[in-house]
């Protein structure tokens, strides 16, 4: 963890559990009750606060994420100094105490390579995305909650050439690429009289106005699927994740977000603009023993009928090793390269 003494002293008795790198995420569900997650598995820990100390240990944490945290805005989302990530639920929302997550930012996996090394991918498939990142290829990263989809995110965007401008476009501060290029935008709260939001769809636009050569959206949930979508089928090259079970399912949720957008967007639309926009999903996943791996990548095809978009099978875990689907990674480039 990369914190000051000061900024450790805000965590007050959480302090140990911060500065324990086998400890990825901590989380109190009452005073009484604070959770721990190692390797993916979560156990209860024998600390006991106080309703104030809780309290007292999230007004210090708003301080350095620079959010607010009241009756009209009972959910919080902040980054820490570290690049931590802190949520917060508050009651009446909550049935009685402050529910309080902080993932830990662990450098793990900030490369391919690091991907390689941890075995969460095999050296042919870093090759291929090696690859894919060079060409320009539209990547979506998709996997269940604690998957890894940031972590590979971020591993991705450190193979994209340094002479490229890069925009981030995220909720909270998460992304650190280390190119020279780079500018990382946020979204914004309403304030008291409900003003001054700033939505992911907003930064989206924003962002097209900025000279990118490639835009990066930390997760997309909701209607702004529709303007990377619109980004990206102009010809944009671009990453983003996404929650879902599988890479089908992904496509399928794309197919479903942009409709949140109002009622004149139609699936009439959507469904080719995503054939020809993505050009491979990458599945990630978490198993029993904690172990983050890459299930599945699956390539885009361009096709479409009946609201179907067409996917083939790149390379799939079969638990034990990867296993080479029927898709032409080849002709992917090839598509990419006629496009551009």
């Amino acid at each position: 963890m990369n914190l000051n003494a000061t900024q450790l002293e805000s965590f007050g008795p959480l302090t140990d559990l911060i500065q324990d790198e086998s400890i990825e995420e901590i989380w109190i569900n009452s005073p009484s009750r604070v959770f721990i997650a190692k390797a993916g598995k979560s156990e209860l820990t024998n600390l006991v606060l106080t309703k104030d100390t809780v309290q007292d240990i999230i007004e210090r944490l708003l301080i350095w994420g620079g959010r607010r945290l009241d009756v009209s805005n009972p959910f919080v989302d902040a980054r820490l100094p570290d690049g931590s990530r802190l949520h917060v639920v508050i009651p009446e929302i909550t049935a009685s105490h402050w529910a309080v997550n902080i993932r830990k930012h662990i450098n793990r996996g900030n490369t391919l390579e690091d991907l390689v090394k941890i075995d969460s991918i095999s050296n042919e498939i870093l090759e291929l995305l090696d690859q894919a990142v060079i060409a320009g290829l539209n990547l979506l990263v998709s996997g269940g909650t604690q998957a890894g989809k940031t972590t590979f995110l971020s591993a991705l965007i450190s193979r994209i050439p340094v002479n490229q401008r890069v925009i981030t476009i995220e909720e909270v501060f998460e992304l650190k690429p280390k190119l020279p290029d780079w500018i990382a935008l946020q979204t914004r709260n309403a304030n008291l009289e409900g003003d001054g939001e700033i939505s992911l769809r907003r930064l989206i636009k924003e962002s097209l106005r900025m000279r990118p050569s490639r835009i990066i959206v930390g997760e997309v949930r909701e209607a702004e699927a529709l303007d990377l979508l619109i980004a990206l089928n102009s010809g944009l090259p671009g990453m983003a994740t996404l929650h879902a079970n599988s890479a089908r399912g992904a496509i399928n949720k794309l197919q479903l977000l942009p409709l949140l957008a109002g009622e004149n967007i139609s699936q009439s639309f959507i469904t080719p603009t995503i054939a020809s926009s993505i050009d491979l999903v990458i599945q990630c996943s978490i198993d029993t023993s904690g172990q983050r791996r890459v299930s599945e990548i699956a390539c885009v095809t361009g096709r479409s009928e009946a609201g179907n978009i067409e996917i083939e099978s790149l390379f799939t875990w079969n638990g034990k090793k990867y296993v080479s689907g029927l898709g032409n990674f080849t002709n992917l480039l090839n598509k990419r390269s006629r496009i551009n």
